[in-house]
């Protein structure tokens, strides 16, 4: 099957019409070809030809596009398009399928060619896979937010290999999640508002130096996450809107961002996006693709009283359709904040992955509440295992909530400052222990208490004061403890995974439970979620032997009171919570614990 043919596209498949459309360069030149079957001419204005457009006219094809090769042009010339409608008024547009753009406030694009990067991660490419089993613990990042240079200025994406990646190493995560590098013009947007569906953004460097950015994380064992955006584009008269005289790409109505939603149910509009998409992981051999505003795809304007857009539907179907048709092992994402059934099954939107924006609501809420109400509100944490299994979830705490006076997570926390990191530091257990995948935005693993600002990086200083470089530690320890345990990713989607040793303990605001691998070893997590202590309390467990303690988050060195347990705790025979063994264990004020143990009755999981 052929995703570059003008069959394809207009058939509402042309997942490379990259390779046909856009601006293309060989030795002899550049040719540019443009989707703009409306217009009553095309011009190009570029640096080649002091951006005079009264004599470079493009040829029309009875097909809809128009073409012209320019010869002698090399790489990185500029140009953009001046189209005549039909009322012969000229507008001026950026290339819908350009790969580069000036940086912003200018926006014209340049010539680059995507195929002359050697790669030198066939080894990942070759054993990378879908982590359906295994752990995946994301680390969301806003490239200009990290890290800056000693001048305050953003890190390119070369300069990010030997800051990002080592920080990836160091802490341990598996994957890196970027938001949206295609190009866009307002910075408070973060990217969501994009004019550039086929262009990396220009703020950190070239397409070239991206490419580098990925093959390192690669060979470094680090997958890379896009966050893309297929509901909806900006209006910015150079881009998409009223692209030929005529709404080529967009719905009339607009959107609450103040933004134009596509119109899928134009075939060439589907080819479009798909195109955008496939883009990333053909040539920047992107690993996952996650989806911005699923719920303004399913419904209008994310309404549900509005109806079901059934377009958008089907075109979400045959995208995760094709994208898994030609690369098996690149994951879909939805970050859906609907009750829509079947996200990620064959039967619905066959998206690999969910985000558990539920399960992040009821638990922020749950910790942000004073301990003395939260018995009222036990069923927000335990609630959520009544329905993990309907989806393939992951456990987010991304960006979205430490915006917009949200406070961040640390700030979230009910209580003192003292008050706030305890119970901080037993979420990340809950999380890392929950089952689902795991993803933070950054700045969660080192507590900081100002919120995002995408002019700023992050408060690095913090390290400086114990609790919060305690708090990394805690986190770097986490991710270790995550990774290579393989109870908690193993069974992640599967109810022999995870068992419950008491959920409904509202009284005293403890919740234990237990995770399982294949067979060889459980391991027991205990929450305390009020500012209570005891010295002696009994836990079920379901073999006899020693339980170690591996996590207490009350542990001096993340800056706890240190009351902790003995490194191995003996199980006894006593008949509790449903099971036959039991042990005794110190529970400090808000307090989480993690034992491990090896299975003794044959690998059977009760």
């Amino acid at each position: 099957m052929d995703f570059s043919n003008l069959d394809s596209f207009y058939s509402g498949y042309g997942l490379r019409s990259y390779n046909f459309f856009g601006a293309h360069l060989n030795s002899d030149g550049v040719m540019f070809r443009l989707y703009a079957p409306n217009a009553k001419s095309v011009r190009i204005a570029g640096d080649f030809n002091d951006w005079n457009d009264q004599d470079t006219f493009m040829n029309c094809n009875p097909l809809g596009y128009w073409e012209l090769f320019v010869e002698g042009l090399k790489e990185y010339a500029r140009y953009k398009y001046v189209i005549e409608q039909k009322d012969g008024k000229l507008t001026e547009k950026a290339d819908p399928y350009g790969f580069y753009n000036e940086l912003r406030p200018a926006w014209t694009n340049k010539v680059v060619s995507l195929d002359n990067y050697k790669w030198h991660d066939d080894e990942w490419m070759e054993r990378r896979n879908r982590n359906f089993d295994k752990p995946m613990n994301i680390y969301e990042v806003h490239l200009g937010g990290f890290k800056h240079n000693s001048e305050d200025k953003w890190l390119t994406y070369y300069e990010m290999i030997d800051e990002l990646i080592l920080y990836l190493k160091e802490m341990g995560y598996t994957h890196v999640e970027l938001m949206p590098l295609n190009e866009y013009g307002l910075d408070q947007s973060w990217g969501y508002q994009q004019f550039g569906y086929h262009s990396v953004t220009s703020r950190y460097g070239s397409p070239y130096q991206l490419m580098m950015f990925v093959d390192a994380c690669h060979r470094s064992n680090i997958g890379v996450i896009m966050d893309i955006v297929l509901a909806h584009f900006v209006k910015d008269s150079y881009g998409l809107i009223n692209f030929d005289g005529t709404e080529l790409y967009e719905m009339q109505m607009e959107s609450s961002w103040g933004t134009k939603y596509f119109d899928f149910s134009k075939n060439t509009v589907r080819s479009f996006l798909m195109s955008s998409a496939e883009l990333w992981l053909d040539k920047y051999h992107i690993d996952g693709l996650r989806l911005d505003a699923v719920s303004n795809l399913i419904y209008y304007n994310g309404n549900k009283q509005l109806g079901e857009n059934n377009n958008a539907i089907d075109f979400i179907k045959k995208f995760n359709y094709y994208i898994h048709l030609l690369h098996p092992n690149v994951m879909t994402i939805a970050e859906d904040s609907s009750d829509y059934p079947h996200v990620t099954s064959a039967e619905g939107l066959n998206f690999d992955y969910k985000w558990d924006l539920g399960w992040m609501n009821d638990t922020l809420k749950y910790y942000s509440m004073d301990p003395e109400y939260r018995h009222y509100h036990h069923n927000l944490i335990n609630f959520s295992m009544a329905y993990f299994y309907s989806e393939r979830f992951i456990c987010p705490l991304s960006h979205d909530e430490v915006v917009h006076s949200k406070k961040t997570i640390i700030d979230k926390m009910w209580g003192s400052y003292e008050e706030k990191f305890a119970q901080c530091r037993n979420l990340m257990v809950y999380m890392y222990t929950h089952p689902g995948k795991k993803l933070n935005f950054m700045g969660n693993e080192i507590a900081s208490f100002r919120e995002f600002d995408e002019n700023k990086q992050l408060d690095w200083f913090l390290l400086k004061y114990p609790l919060h470089d305690s708090f990394k530690r805690l986190v770097k320890d986490l991710n270790n403890i995550y990774r290579y345990s393989a109870a908690f990713s193993q069974y992640d989607y599967q109810p022999q995974g995870f068992k419950w040793i008491d959920a409904d303990n509202s009284a005293q605001r403890i919740y234990s439970y237990l995770r399982f691998d294949d067979g060889k070893r459980c391991y027991v997590v205990i929450l305390n979620m009020a500012p209570v202590s005891y010295e002696n309390y009994d836990i079920g467990v379901p073999t006899y032997g020693y339980f170690t303690e591996i996590i207490n988050t009350e542990k001096d060195i993340y800056g706890g009171c240190n009351m902790c347990n003995y490194r191995k705790v003996l199980a006894r025979k006593g008949n509790i919570h449903g099971m036959k063994y039991k042990i005794n264990i110190r529970i400090a004020p808000y307090s989480a614990m993690i034992f491990e143990g090896k299975m003794r009755n044959g690998g059977k999981n009760v």
